[in-house]
Protein backbone atom coordinates (compact mmCIF):
# COMPACT_ATOMS: atom_id res chain seq x y z
CA UNK A 1 0.00 0.00 0.00
CA UNK A 2 1.73 3.14 -1.19
CA UNK A 3 0.59 6.72 -0.92
CA UNK A 4 1.88 10.18 -1.75
CA UNK A 5 2.15 11.07 1.94
CA UNK A 6 5.58 10.53 3.50
CA UNK A 7 5.82 7.97 6.24
CA UNK A 8 5.94 9.51 9.76
CA UNK A 9 9.33 7.96 10.55
CA UNK A 10 10.80 9.64 7.40
CA UNK A 11 9.41 13.13 8.04
CA UNK A 12 11.76 14.07 10.87
CA UNK A 13 15.05 13.32 9.05
CA UNK A 14 13.83 15.11 5.93
CA UNK A 15 12.85 18.17 7.98
CA UNK A 16 16.19 18.14 9.76
CA UNK A 17 18.04 18.16 6.45
CA UNK A 18 15.86 20.98 5.12
CA UNK A 19 16.30 23.02 8.30
CA UNK A 20 20.06 22.45 8.29
CA UNK A 21 20.29 23.64 4.69
CA UNK A 22 18.11 26.67 5.39
CA UNK A 23 20.10 27.59 8.50
CA UNK A 24 23.37 27.29 6.56
CA UNK A 25 21.98 29.61 3.87
CA UNK A 26 20.87 32.17 6.48
CA UNK A 27 24.26 32.12 8.19
CA UNK A 28 26.11 32.47 4.88
CA UNK A 29 24.00 35.45 3.78
CA UNK A 30 24.95 37.70 6.68
CA UNK A 31 23.41 41.10 7.27
CA UNK A 32 23.01 43.25 4.21
CA UNK A 33 22.31 46.57 5.89
CA UNK A 34 21.02 48.50 8.85
CA UNK A 35 17.62 48.12 10.41
CA UNK A 36 15.27 51.05 10.93
CA UNK A 37 16.44 51.57 14.52
CA UNK A 38 20.07 51.64 13.40
CA UNK A 39 19.22 54.20 10.71
CA UNK A 40 17.55 56.38 13.35
CA UNK A 41 20.53 56.22 15.71
CA UNK A 42 22.96 56.84 12.84
CA UNK A 43 20.95 59.84 11.65
CA UNK A 44 20.81 61.38 15.12
CA UNK A 45 24.56 60.85 15.58
CA UNK A 46 25.32 62.41 12.19
CA UNK A 47 23.12 65.44 12.98
CA UNK A 48 24.77 65.88 16.37
CA UNK A 49 28.23 65.71 14.79
CA UNK A 50 27.20 68.23 12.12
CA UNK A 51 25.89 70.62 14.79
CA UNK A 52 29.12 70.41 16.80
CA UNK A 53 31.22 70.86 13.67
CA UNK A 54 29.14 73.88 12.63
CA UNK A 55 29.57 75.50 16.04
CA UNK A 56 33.32 74.92 15.95
CA UNK A 57 33.78 76.26 12.43
CA UNK A 58 31.60 79.33 12.95
CA UNK A 59 33.16 80.10 16.34
CA UNK A 60 35.27 83.22 16.69
CA UNK A 61 38.60 81.51 17.25
CA UNK A 62 38.41 79.46 14.04
CA UNK A 63 37.36 82.44 11.92
CA UNK A 64 40.13 84.56 13.47
CA UNK A 65 42.71 81.83 12.95
CA UNK A 66 41.76 81.32 9.32
CA UNK A 67 41.79 85.07 8.68
CA UNK A 68 45.26 85.40 10.19
CA UNK A 69 46.48 82.43 8.15
CA UNK A 70 45.17 83.91 4.89
CA UNK A 71 46.57 87.37 5.74
CA UNK A 72 49.95 85.81 6.50
CA UNK A 73 49.95 83.85 3.23
CA UNK A 74 48.99 86.95 1.21
CA UNK A 75 51.63 89.04 2.99
CA UNK A 76 54.28 86.45 2.08
CA UNK A 77 53.34 86.68 -1.60
CA UNK A 78 53.53 90.51 -1.62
Amino acid sequence: MTSDVEQPERVEPVLRVRMARRWAAVRAAGEAGMSTAEYAVGTVAACAFAAVLYRVVTGGSIVTGLTELIDSALATLS
